[in-house]
């Protein structure tokens, strides 16, 4: 009989971000919130805690947003309660806290003197704690430990200094430190922006005549749309009646610092970011795999469904037959392990491997990444269990070393299994017969035609922002990746 074995990626997996979406309408036949809904089904990857959806008619917000999958907030029913208007915003959230605070859900809307803006936010501000203390010792209550909401308040002060919203935000952008791809519906204009790093992707395209903005390419191809181009670091970018304007800002870093781990997990396949194929890096990883671990087997498979892609690659490299080694349910949904809290219902995945596929061979499984362990311990046991001769397990990237500040949940060093233990410990406590991680060298290679620097801190403890001391010691530090 086959044995189920639960997987919880929130605890032994580097979680996704946040997705954002806005539109700015030309076209009288175009409906954003459609589109917007439409989009956030394709960013659905990048955040699974909460979904909203913020729409401009002539200077009146309406917003739906709550707690859940899109499939869940957005029913025909409350589909119903956003009009047709002229800006929409949206957003997909992730968490890494164990609290799911609704005040922090997104869009968030601020009503000031100058308007309103409804903005929603991917990332991870670093001085939050010290811009919060300043903005309370000035009067200000907030109502969640959102970085949407910090954003926010220094946008809305900032307005108040300057002449134009677009100031404003410039202003803002030198003030927060850290990661993060922004976009705002303000009264009569759609505005993008993304930290002078670019720790976290942003593009723009076109919908006949209407503009949209988005974490992902893959959304505008899924929308009909057509890619424009990717923001750049420390650039804005501003839609209105006029059409598309674009500044920057004059202070350059020395190294711009794109996530790397985006094209090893975080971004969907079918994503180009910053000019490089997220489905061709994986391929390319796989295929460096090889070159790193020629190892003699019958069959290479990947872990659903990140490890795929890196399997396929390295069955090309090899010449070694690829086959389906998992099956993997996807319709357990959110009520399935109903003696599981909400948020683990949430990511809950189940695997069965395929007997049939796997007994009696030498098999070369393939995954993207190792945090605790646990899952890659019941990955080698599900396969010997089917009757695997031998198990050979290779990741398409390094060991994780150091947690990340600017906005993957990689927070707790004392969770990294490679902060712990060698590589032959690790072998030795998942039970496979070898394992091999790719070099830094070669992930690099992966994206090295990418149209910005990379940041891979997490892997070599080598950041090019700076991480504030605060950041550690603050009350607000626990719940700064509340994005």
């Amino acid at each position: 009989m086959t044995k189920y074995v639960d997987i919880i990626p929130q605890l032994d997996k580097p979680q996704d971000e946040c997705g954002v979406f806005g539109i700015y309408k030309n076209d009288d036949d175009i409906n954003v919130v459609a589109i917007t809904h439409d989009a956030l089904y394709g960013l659905q990857h990048r955040g699974h805690v909460s979904a909203g959806i913020t729409v401009n008619v002539d200077e009146v917000f309406t917003t739906v947003k709550e707690l859940g999958m899109v499939s869940e907030v957005f029913t025909p029913k409350t589909l119903q309660r956003l009009p047709n208007g002229k800006i929409a915003v949206g957003h997909v959230r992730y968490t890494s806290n164990q609290s799911l605070d609704r005040a922090a859900n997104q869009p968030l809307v601020l009503r000031y003197k100058e308007g309103s803006i409804a903005i929603s936010s991917n990332g991870s501000i670093t001085n939050f704690p010290s811009i919060r203390k300043e903005l309370e010792r000035g009067g200000a209550m907030f109502q969640s430990n959102s970085n949407a909401e910090l954003m926010a308040y220094i946008i809305a002060s900032e307005r108040c200094k300057t002449g134009t919203l677009e100031d404003a935000v410039l202003n803002s952008m030198q003030i927060l430190e850290g990661a993060y791809s922004t976009v705002i519906c303000g009264p009569t204009r759609l505005i993008g922006f993304r930290d002078i790093f670019g720790f976290r992707p942003l593009c723009v395209g076109r919908v006949k005549n209407s503009y949209v903005i988005s974490s992902e390419s893959c959304v505008i191809d899924s929308i009909g749309g057509d890619f424009i181009r990717d923001v750049k670091p420390g650039e804005m970018v501003v839609i209105d009646e006029d059409g598309f304007h674009s500044y920057e800002l004059a202070h350059k870093v020395p190294k711009t610092s794109l996530c790397l781990f985006e094209y090893v997990y975080v971004a969907r396949p079918d994503s180009v970011i910053d000019g490089v194929s997220v489905h061709t890096a994986r391929m390319r990883a796989g295929e460096l795999l090889y070159k790193e671990y020629p190892i003699d087997a019958d069959m290479v498979c990947g872990v659903p469904d990140s490890g795929v892609i890196a399997a396929e690659g390295y069955a090309k490299a090899s010449g070694i037959p690829y086959g389906m080694g998992f099956m993997k349910n996807k319709f357990l949904g959110r009520n399935a392990g109903t003696g599981m809290d909400k948020k683990k219902r949430l990511l809950h995945t189940k695997l069965t491997a395929l007997k049939s596929n796997v007994q009696g061979k030498r098999i070369v499984v393939i995954d993207d990444s190792i945090v605790r362990g646990e899952t890659s311990k019941h990955i080698v046991k599900l396969l010997k269990g089917a009757g695997a001769a031998e198990v050979h397990m290779l990741i398409s990237s390094p060991p994780f070393v150091f947690p990340c500040y600017f906005g993957i949940d990689i927070h707790d060093k004392e969770n990294l299994i490679a902060t712990k233990k060698t590589v032959e410990e690790i072998r030795r406590e998942i039970g496979a017969d070898s394992l091999g991680y790719l070099s830094i060298e070669s992930l690099r290679k992966t994206a090295e035609y990418a149209g910005v620097g990379l940041c891979d801190g997490c892997f070599t403890k080598s950041f090019s922002a700076k991480i504030p001391t605060e950041f550690f010691v603050d009350k607000y530090a626990n719940k700064i990746n509340n994005k």
